[in-house]
């Protein structure tokens, strides 16, 4: 089981859960609390950006723990959009060239999960998606939900908890029930309150 302190729940390997809730009502920073926990018990963090480049989202992290000589990870599409072209992949920070290019978020995304999961043996990772409403606006619904299917099942295979960020504001309740199928829970953050939790299994 993933030990959550932060929901004060455990949640099952394999897992995947979107958090929604309007926008500053928290949920980039609960994710980031819920990838900091894992990797202070030696467990993987990958962290896929839409909105902030690795090195700030980074930044973020270290606040709540160190990461140096560990495995946290980031996916990058913001970079290269902005225009930032000397980039290059490292063994912490992997680039695509934006959000729309869905198969390379895919890529680099496994190539982390093969880095940690077969070649370093590390068994518990947490990957977080910051933010699915930036991949819809760039994209139709069609293919960020076949994106995340596949996404979603990788995370599955390899006994992952993926956390998945989205805007409840931004999307129309059909958007939001199509993609809430993909998902083994939910978490929904509020500007005012403690998040409320909903999983599968408990």
């Amino acid at each position: 089981m993933y030990e959550v302190e932060a929901l004060g729940s455990e949640i099952e390997p394999g897992s995947n859960v979107l958090v929604t809730g309007p926008p500053l009502s928290g949920k980039r920073e609960l994710a980031l609390d819920v990838l900091a926990e894992g990797t202070r018990d030696g467990e993987g963090a990958i962290m896929v950006t839409t909105k902030d480049s690795a090195d700030r989202l980074l930044k973020q992290f270290a606040k709540r723990e160190p990461y140096e000589g560990r495995p946290v990870a980031v996916v990058d599409t913001v970079s290269r959009q902005q225009g930032v072209n000397d980039v290059r992949d490292s063994d912490r920070i992997k680039y695509t060239s934006s959000p729309v290019d869905m198969t390379g978020i895919g890529i680099k995304l496994s190539e982390f999960l093969e880095a940690f999961y077969k070649d370093r043996g590390i068994r518990k990772n947490r990957v977080m998606v910051h933010s699915l409403s930036t991949l819809l606006m760039y994209s139709d619904l069609q293919t960020v939900f076949r994106f995340l299917h596949v996404f979603t099942g990788r995370i599955q295979s390899v006994d992952g908890l993926g956390l998945y960020c989205i805007d409840s504001t931004a999307h129309d309740d059909q958007t939001m029930n199509t993609l809430k199928q993909l998902f083994d829970g939910i978490i929904e953050t509020s500007e005012d309150g403690e998040p409320t939790v909903r999983l599968a299994n408990s």
